[in-house]
């Protein structure tokens, strides 16, 4: 078992790398490993604990024991966000969504919550906030929600796995 923090991990490529806090080479985190602890994605400077082996090619994980999400560097609030506190934001309901499409490059993307028609702006800032760095077209999430200045955004995201029978989202 090692602690380290995400280098980098692209769910396009599906693979990243770890630092271990004891030092080493680079550890390679598959995609697999990480849907296996109920992500797609995580973030860049995640704390995360897992259990490893060395293989022929390096030291590769095999499962995701625990993620904690990068501590948020100081940075303004969105917009949107202004006057929301962390006790606001967790009292808001989790709701179930399905992702419509997300562009990292662009850095937002929508998902719709089951049974509405709206569509919810998810800014790449709530991604990363929330401990993600990207979504895929289709993927159930849990979202919180507020009116923003052009109509609904989603303030924080779980990913689906996290969010079942949390506030009330069931499966």
């Amino acid at each position: 078992m090692l602690r380290g923090i995400v280098k980098w991990f692209d769910a396009a490529k599906g693979f990243g790398f770890v630092v271990s806090h004891s030092g080493g080479p680079d550890i390679l985190l598959h995609s697999n490993v990480l849907r296996s602890f109920g992500h797609s994605s995580v973030a860049e400077g995640t704390e995360i604990e897992m259990n490893v082996i060395e293989t022929a090619r390096g030291m590769q994980a095999t499962e995701v024991l625990s993620l904690t999400p990068p501590v948020s560097r100081p940075a303004p609030p969105l917009a949107e966000l202004f006057g929301l506190e962390a006790g606001d934001i967790a009292r808001l309901p989790l709701h179930a969504a399905r992702v419509k499409w997300f562009d990292k490059a662009k850095g937002f993307g929508f998902a719709n919550i089951f049974g509405l028609a709206d569509d919810i702006f998810i800014h790449i800032e709530v991604l990363r906030r929330s401990g993600l760095a990207d979504l895929g077209t289709g993927e159930a999430i849990g979202v919180r929600v507020t009116d923003g200045k052009r109509g609904k955004m989603a303030v924080e995201v779980h990913n689906w796995d996290n969010a079942v029978g949390f506030d009330g989202v069931s499966s």
